[in-house]
């Protein structure tokens, strides 16, 4: 892994009543306590590393994703809007799909700045299922099984559409355009790989500007993949600090001191608490700003590490 340069800010307002994290090479151990814990960074976890070993040259594959559905600007009428996407480019035996163990290659589909829903079944491709009425954006890159983005320029992709008929209320049957189908629509949907998403808009997003995308830490972490945790995030129409450009990505944990990443890298961190965790990420400019556009460049999410 390469080495990541890691800056922490000093924001005196807001180390009030907050734990300080360790420098970076601290060697303290990871704690799941439900005292508040102090984050540090992480080497790359050594069980990642074995299965980078049996990869082959998949890792430095340049994956491209090529969306046959929905089209730029479609109108979708229903509820249920399908995705369709096949796999291209330098893929260096790149395979896509689920493995034994449930994991393997697969798209994060975000909606909007919703959480992302892994997408492993290419040849059934995917749904989202409640989708409300109005425009909506589609972000999706491919991830390796641990969820670690390819950051090559083709392997992202970002459309915009619109959808008349939607429900977005998990109490109703999802349509897909036919009325007269409604009564069965939600027993026929839940037999294809998708995700039943919550209400949302598009944002106004600018498709020029930079733009930040939330990925990981998600979800429920449990005992060893709760030690270090990885955070990820995908990059466009801007260059970090670090890699010739102007911006940098701030993190913060749980309130704590932020931290400030200058290559676009994946880091891991240590020293969760118990229980629920808060973490913000956010693109910045020189001036530690938070660069504008549709709200999506501040992201907030919960996750939950060694729940009772």
């Amino acid at each position: 892994m390469k080495l990541i340069k890691v800056l922490f800010v000093t924001l005196p307002i807001l180390l009030t009543g907050c734990n300080q994290p360790p420098a970076a090479n601290s060697s303290e151990a990871p704690h799941t306590s439900d005292a508040a814990e102090e984050i540090a960074l992480a080497p790359r976890p050594e069980s990642i590393i074995e299965k980078m070993k049996v990869r082959g040259g998949q890792d430095d594959a340049k994956p491209e994703l090529i969306v046959e559905s929905p089209k730029e600007g479609e109108t979708i009428k229903g509820s249920t809007v399908r995705i369709k996407v096949r796999i291209g480019g330098d893929l260096m035996g790149l395979e896509m799909g689920k493995d034994d163990a449930g994991a393997g290659n697969h798209v994060h589909v975000i909606l909007d700045n919703q959480p992302y829903a892994a997408h492993y079944m290419w040849n059934e491709g995917f749904e989202l299922r409640n989708v409300k009425d109005g425009e909506h954006t589609l972000r999706m890159f491919a991830s390796r099984p641990w969820h670690e983005s390819y950051k090559n320029e083709k392997a992202f992709k970002i459309i915009k559409f619109r959808v008349t008929g939607g429900k977005a209320d998990k109490t109703k049957p999802t349509t897909d355009g036919n009325e007269n189908k409604m009564a069965d629509a939600e027993p026929e949907a839940k037999t294809n790989e998708g995700a039943d998403v919550g209400e949302s808009n598009a944002g106004k997003v600018d498709f020029s500007a930079p733009l930040l995308t939330y990925s990981r830490p998600k979800g429920e972490y449990k005992g060893a993949d709760a030690e270090s945790i990885l955070l990820d995030f995908w990059l466009v129409n801007a260059r970090l600090s670090g890699d010739g450009g102007e911006f940098r990505v701030r993190y913060t944990i749980n309130g704590q001191r932020p931290g400030i990443i200058e290559k676009w890298e994946p880091i891991w961190l240590k020293g969760w608490k118990r229980g629920k965790n808060s973490v913000k990420l956010e693109l910045i400019d020189p001036n530690g700003e938070i660069v504008e556009n549709g709200g999506y460049n501040s992201t907030t999410r919960e996750i939950l590490v060694n729940p009772e």
